[in-house]
This record gives structure tokens, sequence and C-alpha cells, in this order.
């Protein structure tokens, strides 16, 4: 079984988003790039599938060499080799159509995104990715099974889960539940030496135009300061809650 895992280049969660250019352009200054996290809960699921049914693992991104280490981290947590096209990813069909070439040049089985990167939020990636391919998809999966030709996939749903079967090849919006948190791989030395010697190849990307163009970016409003209320003065507390927070 071929599996390939599409990873994203993402800030961490913890860093602090500052925008140049007039609002236009995301600062990269000081920032620290992780892999996007519900790509690493598939990741780690497709490393269950090579160590308990042999499938043989690649990990793709599409951007610049300065996402070379996080690919490399990847290659550390287990991932047999790399493929890194060459390319800004302007918007997720940009992406999504890199992406198809690298899975019809490779003929993989199975495909596994994350349901969104964690710094746009698109949530666009997996499902055009199945749709370009003609490939079957499964997007919000908490579960995944495969047995031969066939996967047992479960995805969240509203107020429940569900079930679902299905012939492979297949594209997978995966997410944490995959696999748990305390699943995920930490690189241990050996992981990182060995990263260093396994495959990085780099593709040159195919034409294709972005449907989107983000125009500005905003932060949030500040938060405003915190009123302490005495825990004897109830009525002061109603009175700001009904008023001035307009919450009853």
């Amino acid at each position: 079984m071929k599996i390939l895992v599409c990873i994203s280049h993402v800030p961490d969660t913890t860093a602090k988003i500052n925008f140049t250019n007039g609002d236009t352009e995301f600062d990269t200054n000081g920032v620290q790039f992780v892999i996007n996290p519900n790509d690493e809960f598939g990741l780690t699921r497709a490393i269950w599938f090579k160590e308990k049914q042999g499938a043989h693992v690649t990990v793709v991104n599409v951007g610049g060499a300065d996402t070379e280490a996080t690919i490399r981290k990847a290659l550390a947590i287990g991932a047999d080799e790399a493929i890194r096209v060459n390319a800004s990813p302007t918007d997720g069909f940009f992406v999504a159509k890199q992406l198809a070439e690298v899975v019809k040049a490779g003929n993989y089985d199975v495909v596994i995104c994350g349901k969104e990167s964690l710094d746009y939020n698109g949530g666009m990636v997996p499902g055009m990715l199945a749709s370009l391919l003609g490939y079957n998809f499964v997007n919000s999966c908490v579960g995944a099974e495969i047995e031969g030709t066939k996967a047992t996939l479960v995805r969240e749903i509203d107020g429940g889960k569900e079930t679902l079967t299905t012939d492979l090849p297949i594209v997978i919006g995966g997410q944490k539940g995959i696999v748990e948190e305390k699943d995920l791989r930490i690189p241990n030395m050996r992981g990182i030496m060995t990263a260093r010697t396994k495959a990085l190849n780099v593709m040159e990307p195919v034409a294709a135009d972005a449907k989107t163009k983000a125009v500005k970016f905003e932060k949030p409003a500040p938060k405003s300061a915190v009123k302490l209320i005495s825990p004897d003065n109830l009525d002061e507390l109603i009175n700001l809650l009904h008023n001035e927070a307009k919450v009853i």
C-alpha cells in the first residue's frame, strides 16, 4: 500500500501574528513554523499503517526551500521519503492542482490530508484534490482502518459520528481522533539522523491559476479591560451584565 501524506508548513499556534505592507502580507519575522496539526495526526496514522501493514509513506509539501526543515521533521517521525513542489501555495486550488500531479505520478492508494490548515483555515484542498483525481473522499475523519482494497472510516457529523466503507483509492481529510494527541510521535535522535539520508525530491510546479487572492488581513480587536466586582456586590454585577455586557 502506498500512502501520500500532504503536509502544510504553518506558524506555531503560540506565535505572535503581524502583517506588513498595509496589512496585505503575513510577517514571517521571528515566527516558528511547524507541521500543520491536522496533517500531523494524519501522518501519525500513516506511520501506524507502515508499522502494522508494511505501507510505504511519502510526505509532500507545496512550498519554497524554507519549508524543508518541516519536511525533514516528517521524515524523522517515520515517513520513508518526501516531495517538495517548488512553489508558493497561493491558494487552495493551486495547491490541490500541484498535489494532484504528484498523486498521478506516484499512483498512491491512499492520500491523507488534514481537513484544514491552521493558518488560513480554508478547508478546501482535500475536497478539491479528490475531485481533480476522481477519488473517493471522506472528510473530518476520526478513525481509519484499511484492509486490502477496502477502507473503513469514521467521521464526525453534527451530533455524532458516522462509519463508512469504501474502495481505494481514497482521499482522507483527517483531524484529531484519527489518532489521539498522546499518540503523536516526537522525533528521536535516531530518527533525526536517519531523516538526513532519506530522499527529498524537488518537483517544479505545473501551470495553474489561483482562484482566490487575500486582499487584506485584520487582527481581532484587543480584549477590553477586566472589571472585578466584589462578591458581596451582586446588584452591581447584575447591572453590568444587563446594561453593559448585555448578556442577560
